[in-house]
């Protein structure tokens, strides 16, 4: 046990991700100037692997003997009896006159590899025994977000990340891809786009990845032999360029392609005259309409139709118990049952696609440690952000391994220095003020500024009231390390890609530090009746404010949710709310009328809908408007989604933007001014939107479904102006 303990802590230190399942080791020898190799059968990716440590300039005869390769080689039976049953699982024996490393098949070769070159470039030979497998199956991550996909390059680093830390499985999914989804799936790839996805595939061969590639038809399909064929025939597109892992995609939409009569025959269909047909295909996966508890309506039938009809090899994908939700136990007991199978998990984490203006950098926490055997799969739906999503999938590659043994907050420790490996430090600062997701429709949260929220809590209540702020030091030196880790980061060239992606929220939370120090100086000078150096850091934070208004303004502008926002749990309402408190004391003591600058929306969404109950609304130059749910939404009979002003006021234009035309015609805009009595507005349509022009005084404006009939819509847009 001992020897166990030191060889994980070592295995720490080293940043081998995912955490070994067994090192019995008495020790570790220094590493000799050269290698002698020997593989048997192994395949193109571990060849690979060897050559880029082992080269010509350490292998020779005489050097320390490494045995590479799968059961099948010849290899001592003693050894042979101790490699894992498991797919994909080695077994590495260790000591100063030779290393035997053997794996259960090609990958798990591969994998033992990768331990083993990790070792090795930290300078240790292990002397004993490292005894690996996976937990789960199929690990790794879906590019199945909306917003702008990962570009080439970023998908080429992503593979490499994967194969790096033993991750299996890339599913090629993003929702803005009109070859993917409507309303080109039907089409092959251009040419260019093509050659690009195959050198996606060469690369993740090498990197030992599951390339699947997805497809979403459901917005348009239409549930023929013509639909049929035109499906089979672009799997057979994607199969000549060397796809051999398929899914489709049947989520966020309605209609006639939610049938999961018709979605079980489909699939079905594929199985039998595509799988079964092909070599070398893997088994099909299924992302279900109905792929959250709270969506499903077992009384509807939709789970229990897929489960009876659909071929028990097809996997079926789960988000859990809501659109973003982390898995438990009860979890995986609920939708197992429902489906008779092992559900494939789409854990929607760290993807930010509903709070665009968030980066999510904390750790990777919050699901069971005993599901293991319960899920099929489970892959991360990362951000936009291909790079910054690292530190998140860095995580879900140890968890998906050996669940047990995850520590969430040492994997994150290390998913900093695998990413930064010179100012870890620095991205530590600006990660642990940059990971709560802000209130959401979806009300998913994240812990945020764990360690210095109990400190922000004492200030707060003693500025409040009006006693002596005893942890005065403690605030300041927060900021100051917040400001130092910024100039770190923004002069950094430990990581540029990732400084690229993050540069504007480090940007604005430089800004942020440099206004929490301005405002303790106000305390200060307050405390200490020096006006003028009072009024002086308050311009200061003032102008603060108007530059962190410009980059919210500028950077990161999207129809969503625009503009950055940075350390929005704690240290920017801290900043805020002692801002606001002194000026208003400073007011009070010396007749001044220095301006508070409000930074809230005054106004409420206004909705008697389930679904958009907790969705947010953002004002911004005089509009406001609603933040556009991704998702299909359910308009029953009498339904609506508005908004109540703080008063009534002048309100310009509103106007509704939905994917498709078809439901404009069936919903009203009203308004009212104590909403009880409400007035039809007549509206302009064009394309897929309607509008309104007002120039009325109101209370409250509304978007309802006057009929007798359920309508399903999709936001694009719902604004209103006003004056």
């Amino acid at each position: 046990m001992f020897s166990f303990f030191i060889s994980i802590t070592f295995a720490q230190t080293i940043n081998l991700n995912p955490t070994p399942q067994q090192m019995e080791l008495s020790g570790f020898a220094d590493v000799p100037s050269h290698f002698n190799i020997q593989q048997q059968d192994t395949d193109d990716a571990t060849q690979y692997l060897i050559s880029t440590y082992f080269t010509s300039e350490n292998t020779d005869k005489k050097g320390l003997k490494i045995q590479i390769g799968d059961i099948n080689g010849n290899f001592p039976k003693k050894y042979l009896k101790k490699v894992p049953s498991q797919s994909e699982s080695y077994f590495i024996y260790g000591s100063k006159k030779k290393i035997t490393l053997i794996g259960r098949d090609a990958r798990g070769t591969y994998y033992g590899l990768r331990t083993l070159i990790d070792l090795l470039e930290a300078g240790k030979i292990p002397l004993g025994e490292i005894t690996d497998y996976p937990d789960v199956a199929a690990r790794g991550v879906v590019e199945g977000f909306y917003g702008t996909p990962w570009s080439f390059e970023h998908r080429m680093r992503q593979l490499d990340f994967y194969g790096a830390n033993k991750l299996n499985t890339y599913i090629y999914g993003p929702k803005d891809d009109p070859y993917h989804s409507s309303p080109n799936w039907r089409k092959p790839y251009p040419e260019d786009e093509a050659a690009q996805i195959k050198k996606l595939i060469d690369r993740a061969k090498l990197n030992e990845v599951d390339f699947v590639w997805a497809v979403h038809p459901g917005k348009d399909i239409k549930w023929n032999k013509e639909d049929r064929t035109a499906l089979l025939h672009k799997f057979e597109l994607m199969y000549e360029l060397g796809v051999r892992a398929f899914a489709v995609f049947f989520d966020d939409i309605s209609g006639k392609g939610t049938d999961p009569n018709q979605q079980a025959d489909l699939l079905n269909y594929l199985h039998k005259n595509f799988v079964q047909t092909k070599k070398g295909v893997k088994p099909l996966i299924l992302c279900p309409t109905e792929y959250n508890k709270s969506w499903s309506d077992p009384e509807g039938g939709y789970l229990a139709t897929l489960s009876e009809k659909l071929d028990p090899s097809v996997r079926i994908m789960w988000t859990g118990n809501r659109v973003i939700a982390d898995i438990d136990q009860e979890t995986m007991n609920w939708i197992n049952e429902q489906l008779q199978r092992e559900a494939f998990i789409w854990w929607n984490f760290p993807v930010s696609d509903y709070v665009r203006d968030h980066l999510l950098l904390g750790p990777t926490y919050g699901n069971g440690k005993d599901i293991a055997n319960d899920v099929s799969g489970f892959v991360s739906n990362p951000m936009e952000h291909a790079e910054a999503s690292k530190i998140a999938i860095y995580g879900v590659a140890n968890y998906t391994w050996n669940m047990k043994q995850y520590d969430a907050n040492k994997t994150w420790q290390q998913a900093l220095k695998n990413l930064m490996p010179k100012n870890h430090k620095a991205l530590e600062v600006f990660a642990r003020h940059n990971s709560d997701l802000g209130p959401n429709g979806h009300r998913y949260r994240r812990e945020e500024s764990v360690a210095f929220a109990p400190e922000a809590k004492v200030f707060l209540k003693k500025l409040k009231a009006d006693e002596k702020i005893e942890n005065l030091d403690k605030i300041r030196d927060e900021f100051k390390e917040m400001l130092e880790a910024s100039y770190v980061l923004l002069n950094s060239n430990d990581n540029p890609v990732l400084l690229n992606e993050i540069r504007a929220w480090v940007q604005q939370f430089q800004l942020t530090a440099q206004s929490g120090l301005s405002t303790l100086n106000m305390y200060e000078a307050l405390q200490q009746k020096q006006n003028e150096d009072f009024e002086r850091s308050y311009k200061a934070v003032r102008a603060m404010k108007s530059q962190m208004y410009q980059i919210d303004r500028e950077e990161n502008q999207n129809p969503y949710q625009s503009g950055i926002k940075t350390a929005t749990l704690v240290v920017s309402p801290l900043i805020d709310t002692a801002f606001v408190r002194l000026t208003k004391t400073y007011n009070e003591e010396f007749g001044e009328d220095l301006a508070i600058q409000a930074s809230y929306n005054p106004h409420q969404l206004f909705t008697n809908v389930a679904q958009l109950q907790n969705q947010q609304i953002r004002l911004n130059n005089r509009k406001l408007a609603i933040n556009p749910p991704l998702e299909v939404i359910r308009l029953e009979s009498q339904a609506y989604f508005g908004f109540e002003l703080k008063k009534i006021s002048e309100v310009k234009q509103v106007s509704l933007k939905l994917d498709s035309s078809e439901n404009l015609s069936k919903l009203n805009i009203e308004i009212s001014s104590n909403g009880t009595e409400w007035e039809s507005i007549a509206a302009k349509t064009k394309d897929d939107r309607f509008q309104a022009t007002l120039n009325k005084a109101v209370k409250f404006i509304r978007i309802v479904n006057p009929s007798a009939d359920n309508i399903e819509i999709k936001i694009i847009e719902f604004s209103a102006e006003i004056k």
